[in-house]
């Protein structure tokens, strides 16, 4: 088993345990039996190649068979596949994809069910209605940073392009847009002009 299989079994193995209690992933298993995906990690050696079989998920070497899809990415970009931002990766080229867009996309939905149910776990161990709480909680806090987050960067922004002045404001860049696209369109005048010239010049 190389480093990738070892960095994938957990999920496999969470993966294999959702199969049977959900009805989505023994769907996806059902489309996808026989179906093989291998994941490159990009400019590496790293690969390995995921099959389902018997509604079960399993790892093996990319040499062994011919995959219906192949994806590519950073090791970071590939380790985001299975969650929220999964598609938009792939649909923006930071994952790159070469076969069955189809197969890829089932094979990347599959995969979110091996994440961990965190929340399900601390229930366990606190009860369901603490362990809620508690993700209430975590949900609340993530919100706010995605909040601080927007606002110290409209704060920077401002701060460099308003304060410092080591950034020109979005007006600015607009007013040096238009005017390099009237000095293209002074300059394509002027050639038009000159070659008319040249031409009368010639015919003289």
């Amino acid at each position: 088993m190389d480093a990738l299989e070892r960095l994938l079994a957990p999920v496999i193995a969470g993966i294999n345990r959702q199969i049977a209690d959900s009805t989505p992933a023994r769907e996806l298993c059902d489309r996808l039996d026989g179906r093989r995906l291998a994941i490159r990690v990009r400019d590496t050696g790293l690969a390995v190649c995921l099959r389902v079989a018997g509604r079960q998920l399993f790892t093996g070497d990319v040499a062994d068979s011919e995959p219906d899809a192949v994806i590519t990415g950073s090791l970071l970009s590939l380790g985001r596949l299975a969650g929220d931002a999964g598609e938009e990766l792939i649909r923006d080229g930071t994952i790159a994809l070469d076969g069955s867009a189809t197969v890829a996309d089932d094979f990347r939905r599959l995969l979110r069910y091996g994440r961990p149910d965190w929340e399900e776990q601390l229930s366990r161990l606190v009860g369901d209605v603490a362990a809620h709480g508690i993700g209430d909680i975590v949900r609340s806090a993530a919100r706010w940073g995605s909040n601080a987050r927007r606002t110290f960067e409209q704060n920077i922004g401002e701060y460099l392009q308003e304060e410092s002045r080591a950034l020109p404001s979005r007006y600015e860049v607009d007013a040096f847009r238009e005017r390099v696209h009237a000095l293209r369109d002074d300059a394509a005048r002027l050639d038009a002009r000159l070659a008319r010239l040249e031409r009368a010049a010639g015919g003289d």
